[in-house]
């Protein structure tokens, strides 16, 4: 009898290239099924028992029943990252409406905090849907996250980095998506999950050899990889993630 593959859905974006190559290379990709998906598709289909493993935004961990943070290993960043951030034609407290990315639960719930607790404004919240950046205009900002944010920099005037605002906020580094199940999955599954994530983390440059040059160069990917992007799940980002969440339960940011 053939053993019941593990579903899988991981983030489809440029700074998950590390783990898809360790999984890839890996005995684990005979075990599993893997899916490429938007954040917000990884956090449904986790949510909704579709797949059992996500890379998924930190910022659902309250709406699941049961979960389990697998692995030694996220999407975090320490300060800046880059690819998460609110662009704007007009400095924050000239802003009064703005954009959610529809791609991402925490960054727009991140954004929501740092305007309350650490910006001090009060802007209109509205939930985005495809072509919404075209709407950045006069007061009217946006929250834009993924491979879509490279070269933004030099459209908008304004750009705040979502993770390195929270840093300024906190003093602590940020997370964006962590390895979640919803049920315990066998210890030697995760043990062998782990070491093919390691591998992929540890041999970034084979990655980058491998790239295809779209959205940005081989030499901007590797200094977004290796000096934005922070993939150890260590005690400073599992604090990070339980401040983050106090304030996520404290009030229900996001709707």
């Amino acid at each position: 009898m053939t053993e019941k593959k593990i579903k899988i859905s991981a983030v489809s974006y440029l700074n998950t290239l590390p783990f898809i190559n360790g999984i890839n290379k890996s005995e684990v990709i005979n075990a599993i099924e893997l899916s490429l998906d938007m954040p917000s598709d990884c956090a449904k289909k986790l949510l909704t028992g579709e797949v059992d493993l996500g890379l998924v935004p930190v910022a659902v961990l309250p709406q699941m029943e049961e979960y389990h943070i697998v692995s030694d290993y996220c999407i975090g960043a320490e300060g800046e990252v880059d690819s998460v951030a609110l662009f704007s034609e007009v400095p924050l407290a000239e802003i009064e409406t703005i954009y959610l990315d529809y791609q991402s639960k925490t960054s727009i719930t991140l954004v929501q905090v740092l305007a309350e607790k650490h910006w001090g404004i009060n802007p209109v919240w509205k939930k985005a849907t495809a072509g919404y950046e075209n709407e950045i205009s006069g007061t009217t900002a946006a929250v834009i996250i993924g491979d879509r944010t490279f070269n933004l920099s030099k459209s908008y005037p304004y750009k705040y980095d979502l993770s390195e605002e929270w840093f300024k906020f906190t003093g602590l580094p940020f997370v964006f998506a962590c390895w979640v199940s919803n049920t315990k999955l066998p210890e030697s599954f995760i043990a062998n999950f782990n070491t093919a994530l390691k591998s992929g983390v540890n041999n970034i440059d084979a990655v980058i050899t491998q790239y295809d040059e779209k959205a940005i160069s081989k030499a901007q990917l590797k200094t977004y990889l290796t000096e934005h992007i922070s993939y150890t799940l260590d005690d400073k980002k599992s604090k990070a993630i339980e401040q983050f969440l106090e304030f996520v339960r404290e009030k229900d940011l996001v709707k």
